[in-house]
Order: C-alpha cells, then sequence, then structure tokens
C-alpha cells in the first residue's frame, strides 16, 4: 500500500478518525477500536499524524509500559508515528513526511487486516492525504452546535442546515478525489460522541441538523461514546474499558461502557475476517488455561506394556 489514494484488493482496511474540531474524543475511538478488533483476532496497526501533540503514542506506550509492569496480556497494536517537519520550507515539510507515511504504510500492507489512523485537529498535507485514501472515515462530533459548526452552518432561528463547513468541505473533496481514482466510495460514519445531557429540545434540533446533513454529505450517523470517567480515568496506564480482569471498576460501568464500544463497532460495519475470528477464539482459549498447571499425569505414568 502506498500513500496513494489508489489501493489493491487485499490490503488492509484504513479507518481514518478525523475531525479538525480538537477535543472530539478521536483518540479514544482509535484507541478503543483498536482494542475492540484485536481482541476479535485482527491484525491491527495504528498510525499517529499528530506529530506535536502525539496523544494516541503516549497512550499506546503507557499501555506497553503497565502491560510490561503489571505482567498483563494487553493487546497492543502495531503503533507507528509519523515525525512532524520542522524545516524552513512548508514544501520541503511536506515532502518529508509524506515520503515518512508513505514508508511506514509500506512497511505495514502485508501484515495486517486494518490501519486505524488518528489525525490532528487541523487542516494540513497529512490529514488531507489520510482522507484520501481512507476506506472507513469516522468522525466523532461532541454534543453541541459548537462543535456541529465544523460540518455546518446552522440557521440560528430554526436550526435548519443554510451549509456546509471547512472540514465537509475537505471530505466531500476526498470523497469526489478517491471515487475518479479507483471508484470507491469512501464510508463516512459520523458520531455524536460524548453524549451529554443537553435538554430534549436541543437534542432535537441536534439530531434534526445531522439527520439533514446526512442526505445532504451522504454519511451515517452511528451513536458515539457517552461522556464516562472509564473513557478518560486510565489513560496514563494506557487502558481502555475493554480491558477486562486489568484494572478494578464497578462492573455495571465497566458492562456499560463495554456495551456501547461493541454497539460503536458493529456499527461501522468493518469487514473482519474468518482468520481472524479464529485468532480470536484461540487466544481466548490459551487466556482461560494459561494459569492451570501442566497435566503431567500421562506422562509420569508407565505405559501399558
Amino acid at each position: 500500500m502506498s500513500a496513494q489514494p489508489a489501493r489493491m484488493n487485499g490490503l488492509p482496511h484504513v479507518v481514518v478518525v478525523g475531525n479538525e474540531k480538537g477535543g472530539s474524543g478521536k483518540t479514544t475511538i482509535a484507541m478503543h477500536l483498536a482494542v475492540a478488533l484485536q481482541q476479535a483476532g485482527q491484525r491491527v496497526a495504528t498510525i499517529d499524524l499528530d506529530g506535536r501533540q502525539k496523544s494516541l503514542t503516549r497512550y499506546v506506550e503507557n499501555r506497553r509500559a503497565w502491560a510490561a509492569r503489571n505482567n498483563l496480556p494487553l493487546v497492543l497494536p502495531h503503533h507507528c508515528t509519523v515525525a512532524r517537519a520542522e524545516g524552513s520550507s512548508a514544501a520541503d515539510n511536506e515532502r518529508a513526511e509524506f515520503v515518512a507515511f508513505d514508508r511506514i504504510l509500506s512497511e505495514i500492507q502485508h501484515e495486517h487486516d486494518f490501519v486505524i489512523i488518528d489525525t490532528p485537529p487541523s487542516d494540513c498535507y497529512l490529514t488531507r492525504l489520510a482522507h484520501a485514501m481512507t476506506d472507513t472515515l469516522v468522525t466523532p462530533l461532541n454534543d453541541s452546535f459548537l462543535d456541529l459548526d465544523a460540518l455546518a452552518r446552522i440557521d440560528p432561528v430554526d436550526f435548519s442546515v443554510t451549509g456546509v463547513s471547512h472540514y465537509a468541505d475537505m471530505v466531500r473533496e476526498a470523497r469526489r478525489g478517491r471515487r475518479l481514482v479507483d471508484g470507491v466510495l469512501i464510508d463516512w460514519v459520523v458520531l455524536p460522541n460524548r453524549l451529554t445531557s443537553i435538554g430534549a429540545q436541543n437534542r432535537r434540533r441536534m439530531d434534526r441538523a445531522l439527520a439533514e446533513l446526512s442526505v445532504m454529505l451522504s454519511f451515517r450517523v452511528a451513536e458515539g461514546l457517552t461522556e464516562r470517567l472509564v473513557y478518560r480515568e486510565y489513560v496514563a496506564r494506557g487502558l481502555t474499558a475493554l480491558d477486562e480482569g486489568s484494572e478494578p471498576m464497578p462492573r455495571a460501568r465497566a458492562r456499560r461502557a463495554r456495551q456501547e464500544v461493541g454497539n460503536l463497532l458493529a456499527a461501522l460495519r468493518l469487514p473482519m475476517t474468518d482468520r481472524g475470528r479464529n485468532r480470536a477464539a484461540m487466544r481466548a482459549e490459551w487466556f482461560k488455561s494459561r494459569h492451570k498447571p501442566l497435566e503431567l499425569d500421562s506422562l509420569l505414568l508407565p505405559s501399558p506394556a
């Protein structure tokens, strides 16, 4: 696979988590998707394109350190970071970042079923490149009209959609270019995320605006993640809501969070492989039996004459 939009069958399915608005929960979504897919037996690579903030990179590093410190069998994606180029020429910086991104993709293309890319909260060269090559675009959106502004202009009186905004324009252009290159229609899923109690009237207004936009921009709306402490309080340890048994938490809270992530994965309709499901089943059997003592009776007893 190359950092060009054209891709061939048999290569990883690319999931880009993107939104130019910061604080929408992109990294949380990316990490939970990666862990959920790995627990389903899929081979997953993650790429952090935010070479400045490196939120996903730190999340993975924390996870690796916590697993080693506590001897936990946590699944870990194959993680890569595209370093931020900081030369004096913008053109040279873009060229250097493209080369680094392309090298990473070339290294992981034949060894993984999914590549999950976390993008920076800005319109930059790498963000546009990732959007042009994605198969599934996931856009988390905070539960407010402030965040909806990244997608649409809203009438202040009746809250109808009056036009599309900068990020939606960029996605529309990326989809158009991809369709012309290889005929693929990028599946765009918008997630009302970090859901809070905004009132019944505002909820209806948001839902109506998203429904109108979904027709205008051809995206699907799926339910994101509720604003829960479980998604935030274990980041320093690299844990997710899916890591059962690795960290004590109230059972009801953990169960609700895991159900949310499971619903999200189902809503994305990602093409998981049967081979991966078999790997997940074998891993589950190993996990259940790893603390059992070896049965040596058959080895120690003499064989019959």
